[in-house]
């Protein structure tokens, strides 16, 4: 019997795959071409359906033909966006391309058109011509091409850095949502700040269980580890968190107390593999935006403006993040309340970090980036909690240490300390009145240090000879 990370991995390995779609495609195109030959045995069609056997002969090869043109399109077509992601944009977004439902289905409709025009071929005959067959072969190809024009404009739309963005930031924010249920339902709770006691029965030796061949940590099934140590009378604590890479060798699990389960049956509720994946790991959707705002602020690239678009996204996320009760732990109970199994997590700040860190250290000679990511703290001042605010100012000051190192010219310094939503063009507007506890009016341009920034009016002109 498979384990439950084998399952996890095929799993994964399906929705990634772009030929097991396809491949359903030709083998149901060949059953349809049959049914369609029988259904021509014994039916009479009106005399406009007729086809010879010559004419048939020649549909159906044209369509054999198109058919097998329009596949190779689309995998040059796949290659060009393989190219672009790795070249532009972030190799890791690759892991959400090759999961698009659309493209697999045009594959499959042009396998399938494919197969069942073949099978139709092989079945003309002088005195046997599979009319409802050759009609509905033509009519397949009608849908191929209204399929192949939606996927370009899609595939051309949504080849956009910012609409990469939006449609990352949904992944990552469902992942959020998941887990927000689980923590509501009671599947999960925070762990306590000092940490929870361990009940009685697991007082005793720590027994960790190696993982033989490494990798990382993709996925695991909370339940099922629960039940195990509940089953064994012990506690079960995760020290690698999802999204951790784990060496060959190391601790994946760590047994406390009660009888050693099984270490194949707990390795099989864990699943390692080669790279990231979002289904459990809000923070990749994170990775994938900071790595896509990052390469644009390359000096190769060099382009702030879509930095800027994907704050935007960036910035959605740490306010959904901030609403939410995260924690650096989480502990799983059994039914009578003692907990069973101990989860890491990731806290607010974590979140935070990997979304601003890098964007700061290499946007910091941009002064729109600037702009933006100073409107994207003070946002998160108006909206989080107090205890989290003290986070986003330990930021604010990091950004402007950064922007005066950039900027040692007074009158460039106070344009990149000034907040703006747009980055360069939008102002200070629409960032409300004194922005909480950065010692600075939004719009007056005032900074911590007194010097007078740019709030929207054009800066004093030099002084000096």
């Amino acid at each position: 019997m498979m384990s439950w990370a084998t399952v996890f991995q095929l799993r994964q390995y399906t929705k990634a795959s772009l030929w097991i779609v396809p491949l359903l495609g030709v083998v149901l195109g060949a059953l349809l071409a049959d049914v369609a030959v029988w259904v021509d045995s014994n039916v009479d069609v009106p005399p406009g359906w007729e086809y010879s056997a010559t004419t048939a002969s020649s549909v159906l090869s044209s369509i054999v033909g198109a058919m097998i043109a329009l596949l190779g399109f689309v995998v040059t077509i796949g290659v060009l966006v393989v190219q672009q992601a790795t070249g532009t944009l972030s190799p890791r977004y690759m892991r959400l391309w090759y999961r698009d439902r659309l493209q697999k289905v045009v594959l499959a409709t042009f396998t399938g058109t494919f197969s069942f025009s073949f099978s139709l071929l092989r079945n003309v005959e002088a005195d046997f011509v599979p009319d409802i067959g050759v009609t509905l072969a033509g009519a397949a190809v009608a849908v191929s091409l209204v399929l192949l024009l939606v996927y370009l404009n899609r595939f051309i739309h949504n080849l956009r850095p910012v609409a990469i963005a939006s449609l990352v930031v949904r992944s990552g924010q469902r992942v959020l949502d998941g887990g927000t249920a689980l923590a509501r339902s009671g599947a999960l709770q925070p762990a306590a700040p000092g940490g929870e006691p361990l009940p009685g029965a697991a007082a005793g030796p720590v027994t960790p269980v190696v993982t033989e061949r490494g990798g990382t940590v993709q996925g695991l099934q909370a339940a099922r580890l629960k039940a195990e140590a509940e089953r064994h009378d012990c506690v079960l604590v995760l020290p690698m968190r999802i999204g951790d890479f784990v060496p060959p060798g190391a601790t994946l699990i760590e047994i406390h107390g009660g009888t050693r389960p099984d270490s194949r049956v707990l390795s099989g509720y864990i699943a390692l593999g080669v790279e990231r994946t979002i289904e459990q790991d809000p923070a990749f959707a994170l990775r994938i935006l900071v790595d896509i705002a990052i390469r644009a602020l390359s000096p190769a690239v060099n382009d702030p403006t879509t930095a800027v678009q994907v704050l935007n996204h960036i910035e959605a996320f740490l306010h959904t993040a901030g609403r939410m009760e995260l924690a650096p732990d989480y502990v799983v109970h059994d039914s009578r309340g003692l907990p069973r199994l101990v989860v890491p997590g990731r806290s607010w700040e974590d979140f935070f970090q990997l979304a601003v860190t890098e964007i700061r250290e290499y946007g910091s000679s941009s002064i729109q980036v600037c702009r933006r990511l100073r409107a994207v703290l003070h946002g998160l001042l108006t909206v989080l909690p107090e205890d989290r605010g003290v986070t986003v100012r330990t930021e604010l000051g990091l950004l402007d240490r950064a922007v005066r190192q950039a900027f040692p010219d007074p009158i460039r310094q106070a344009m990149a300390l000034t907040p703006d939503r747009q980055g360069i063009g939008g102002g200070a507007g629409g960032l409300g009145s004194d922005a909480p506890g950065t010692g600075r009016r939004a719009g007056s341009g005032v900074v911590a240090d007194g010097t007078i920034g740019h709030g929207g009016h054009r800066p004093p002109p030099p002084t000096g000879p």
